[in-house]
């Protein structure tokens, strides 16, 4: 089904790729009525600590409002922002930095 998407610098818009993997996240909650989602939003290293988190937070609630406009209810759906704290891939480059700046959608407990 695929757990995460990712952006371009300083975007927060969804890709067409990030499109078909949040549909499948979409046709998932709705065979699973009960499963909600915690949404983290990520940055890349680069900018401040502040700037990441607020940009992390943005990524986040596109996906979230990407899914609700898809139909699924907003009360099973949570974000946080890591900003660059959780970084995916290590390294000060290109490929590192475009798997960093991702959403990634987790089963809430």
């Amino acid at each position: 089904m695929g757990d995460r998407v990712y952006f371009a610098t300083d975007s927060v818009s969804l890709s067409a790729d990030s499109k078909q993997t949040l549909d499948r996240q979409v046709a998932f909650l709705r065979r699973y009525p009960t499963i909600a989602l915690r949404i983290e939003g990520h940055a890349d290293e680069r900018g401040t600590r502040e700037y990441n988190l607020a940009l992390g937070d943005r990524r986040a609630q596109s996906v979230r409002e990407y899914l609700t406009a898809q139909g699924v209810s907003s009360s099973r759906l949570s974000t946080t922002t890591y900003g660059k704290e959780r970084p995916e891939a290590i390294g000060s480059n290109e490929a590192a930095w475009s798997k960093n700046r991702r959403a990634v959608s987790v089963i809430a407990q």
